[in-house]
């Protein structure tokens, strides 16, 4: 485990032992994927997160980490509600363009979702989100906050995919799992043996 002064602060934001312990896997999973985002703010500046790369990406990281913290606010912001309108994001430039805005959205991700017990997972909600292209208004659609969560998660590790595409176009080294799907992690040891 890395000793900067950035990995300590990650390190501090994340549960205690006893709290992970406490918290539902799927709290966890999402705590570890926002870490993981964490982690990739403090090894970039403002230039490198914001840069759009060129062909086939023409996207920057902050882009992608922007839609990434939108969905996880989106969320977050639908749980008193039980409303989560994925089409409601606010693509915020700021959370694009500056990794400090980005670093403090997602510690407040973070400590939303350390009050979220499996009560809370299991509260239904309404889901706003376009899915078709010829549609003419989004689906609203029934769900769970826990399914929700967990495609936010998902959908987090498949942007990061794309994150560590683009970051390798500007010399940006990220740790062997970012990006990678946990079943894939597991799955790995088996296909070298």
């Amino acid at each position: 485990m890395e000793t900067t002064p950035a990995a300590m602060a990650v390190q501090d934001l994340g549960p205690s032992k006893q709290a992970r312990a406490d918290l539902p896997e799927l709290v966890q999973a999402a705590n570890e994927v926002l870490l993981q985002g964490l982690t990739l703010l403090f090894r970039i500046g403002d230039n490198t997160y914001s840069s759009t790369a060129g062909e086939p990406f023409q996207a920057s990281i902050g882009g992608h980490y922007r839609h990434v913290l939108e969905h996880f606010q989106s969320l977050v912001h639908g749980l008193r509600a039980s409303e989560v309108n994925y089409d409601a994001r606010e693509r915020n430039l700021r959370l694009q363009s500056e990794v400090s805005y980005a670093s403090v959205a997602t510690c407040d991700i973070l400590r939303t979702l350390k009050h979220c017990d499996n009560r809370v997972l299991h509260r239904e909600c309404r889901v706003i989100n376009s899915v078709g292209y010829s549609a003419s208004k989004p689906a609203a659609m029934d769900s769970n906050i826990g399914r929700e969560l967990a495609y936010c998660v998902g959908h987090a590790i498949h942007h990061y995919a794309i994150i560590r595409l683009i970051g390798h176009e500007f010399g940006l080294e990220l740790p062997a799992e970012f990006g990678v799907a946990p079943s894939t992690l597991k799955h790995q040891p088996l296909i070298a043996s």
